[in-house]
């Protein structure tokens, strides 16, 4: 497929954690060391959001309502992208998406289906 592939998701209380994981399929893996990737989500009746980014040179880019609870890594080698989040809350419920950043910020056309983040009492 052509598209990049999230999984890690799950139902969680307040406070806790997860690892998001995002993989890059054999037939993009020539693309993704090129590229900055970034982790979104999206709310139901929401507007998809930018959480987090990270250069290949492992520079990172956080929200502001995420920042210090998140951590975005990458194994280039491997081509994947993770997302550590810590002192999760209600508000960050959401599906979450991966995909390789543009120059000008634009996400390219390598949408997954996603993996759902829940946290609620």
């Amino acid at each position: 497929q052509l598209n990049l592939v999230e999984s890690g998701g799950g139902s969680v209380l307040p406070g806790g954690s997860l690892r998001l994981r995002c993989a890059a399929p054999r037939a993009i893996t020539s693309v993704f060391n090129m590229y900055d990737m970034a982790w979104y989500r999206q709310a139901p009746g929401k507007q998809r959001e930018l959480v987090a980014r990270i250069t290949t040179e492992r520079s990172t880019y956080y929200s502001d309502s995420v920042r210090g609870r998140f951590t975005i890594s990458r194994d280039n080698s491997r081509k994947t992208v993770s997302l550590q989040m810590n002192s999760l809350k209600p508000d960050d419920s959401a599906v979450y998406y991966c995909n390789a950043v543009n120059s000008d910020n634009s996400a390219l056309n390598y949408w997954g289906q996603g993996t759902q983040v829940t946290v609620s009492a």
